[in-house]
């Protein structure tokens, strides 16, 4: 079966076709340094074709969860390079996904900054903090001056992922977060050219994926996008201009010749999702999505009928080290426990049981 065949996507050559999804799951504790537990649950899961770590934050006003890694100090940066280390000894491929939280956070869990966004517009709800759970305050609008910064801290993180032994980077523009925050016109009432227009609105995340292209090579790059998502009142309920924003946002970035496309979406398969998959012009990563378990059957079939290259899933991956070898054998899964997706400790994390022989 294709799924489990190799592939090659850009720089990263990938013993089969099943991805691990990018995973929040918050084990690195207050100085955000991957610690041995980290280093172990990947370690663990590297026949998976490819590793994408969990949202890294580029800096400390970018860190949107309480136990979240950074990719910023160098003790960060030391611990991902055990990471890096450890997932190759058992020849696997990692790339680190470079995530800034933007207004999904709040000064009790990034070092006391104010969270900074497109428009000074708050989402409604709380966040669980250092101090407990808190209302989402109103963001400081980024300057364009500021965005320049922004744009230079991806450049540092992405560096300091591939100095870490990283095979690559994913710039998150996904689930929104900052780069998502941007596209939609709910979050990004801009008037200036960062906002506005379809085009306007994708031109930062642009910025930021050529900018990190060039500094670590286009071919190590990929691109995670959750288009039509609604979540962390990032709306994209307009149809066309959804389609406008992103196919501004995606020939922008076409020309760089991208390692690969991961698109968040619950129809992986279907006309939109295929769209935007011609338009990019490389290969896609098909993920179907927050709250749907990706199937064997669902993840085999994506890859032979060709609507993607390849296939990222999450909760069976945290459940299963080694789920490539038990889908591929159609052999039983381990559940995962969602009670302890989220928090310290190893239960629910390097606790799960491969298969023995």
């Amino acid at each position: 079966m294709q799924l489990f065949s190799p592939i090659t996507l850009g720089a990263l050559a990938l013993s089969n076709r099943v991805v691990m999804a990018p995973l929040t799951r918050m084990r690195a504790g207050d100085s955000g340094v991957p610690n041995d537990l980290i280093v172990e649950h990947y370690r663990q899961r590297a026949s998976i074709g490819m590793i994408v770590t969990e949202g890294t934050y580029t800096s400390p006003v970018s860190q949107a969860f309480v136990g979240q890694p950074g990719i910023v100090t160098d003790e960060q940066v030391e611990g991902w390079r055990r990471v890096a280390d450890a997932v190759h000894d058992e020849s696997g491929v990692i790339v680190v996904q470079l995530m800034h939280g933007g207004r999904v956070t709040h000064p009790d869990t990034n070092d006391g900054t104010t969270p900074v966004a497109p428009s000074a517009l708050a989402i409604e709800g709380s966040t669980h903090t250092r101090s407990g759970k808190q209302p989402y305050p109103v963001p400081h609008a980024l300057t364009e001056d500021e965005l320049t910064d922004v744009v230079a801290e991806f450049v540092r993180a992405a560096r300091n992922a591939v100095n870490a032994g990283a095979d690559g980077v994913e710039v998150h523009s996904a689930n929104g977060y900052l780069l998502h925050e941007f596209l939609s016109p709910t979050s990004n009432v801009r008037t200036d050219g960062y906002g506005g227009t379809p085009a306007n609105r994708a031109r930062f995340g642009i910025e930021v994926i050529t900018a990190v292209a060039r500094e670590v090579g286009a071919d190590r790059v990929g691109v995670r996008i959750s288009p039509s998502h609604n979540i962390q009142d990032v709306l994209e309920t307009d149809p066309d201009e959804t389609r406008a924003t992103y196919d501004a946002l995606l020939d922008g970035i076409a020309p760089l010749g991208l390692a690969y496309l991961s698109v968040l979406h619950s129809d992986p398969a279907g006309e939109f999702v295929q769209h935007l998959r011609g338009r990019f012009g490389g290969p896609l990563m098909a993920n179907s999505g927050f709250g749907l378990l990706t199937t064997r059957s669902e993840a085999i079939d994506f890859v032979q009928a060709g609507a993607a290259e390849v296939v990222a899933v999450g909760r069976p991956a945290i459940a299963n080290p080694d789920l490539v070898r038990r889908w591929q054998n159609d052999l039983d899964l381990n559940e995962p426990d969602p009670t302890t997706f989220y928090g310290p400790g190893a239960r629910g994390y390097t606790d799960y049981p491969a298969l023995s022989h």
